[in-house]
């Protein structure tokens, strides 16, 4: 049987920037020099929609109104499979004045969260820092699918 995890993201995009996060320190006490966009693991028959509601909420304190799909991203991370997908966030301007303190989850996984260049960060997954994130917003794109199982870049549509 495969181990997978599920996994759905927030891009919240605006003026170039987007809205990223650096993680605590994991268990071993490790430093996350990576940031990530807001979002986590999807619970037993929770739908994309409300898992990714759910888990922006917990760590930002904002309720997102999802917009389209932009991306999949499928690996391995040496413990299991994980599929990602990520979408976009219309409401990005709500995002501006986020407090960790007043949020359910984010004092304990987040230790900052801030709108960034993803072309001058360590953004995880990779992609992110090359890939023209306006432009699948805006334009009618095909699904971007990044899969690092093969290390292939496919398009859905």
């Amino acid at each position: 049987m495969i181990d997978r995890r599920i996994n759905v993201r927030g891009i919240i995009f605006k003026n170039g920037t987007l809205l990223a996060q650096q993680l605590t320190p994991s268990f071993e006490g490790d430093k996350r020099n990576y940031w990530c966009t807001p979002g986590g693991g999807l619970e037993e028959k929770e739908s994309f929609k409300q898992g990714l509601t759910r888990e922006i909420i917990e760590e930002t304190g904002v309720t997102p109104q999802i917009g389209k799909l932009l991306f999949i991203q499928q690996f391995y991370d040496g413990k299991r499979e994980k599929m990602e997908f990520f979408f976009h966030i219309t409401n990005s301007d709500n995002f501006d004045n986020i407090d960790l303190a007043k949020t359910s989850h984010g004092l304990i996984e987040v230790e900052k969260t801030e709108f960034i260049d993803p072309t001058n960060h360590e953004i995880l997954p990779d992609f992110l820092q090359t890939i023209d994130i306006q432009d699948y917003i805006a334009n009618n794109k095909p699904v971007f699918i990044y899969d690092e199982l093969t290390l292939k870049n496919l398009h859905l549509g």
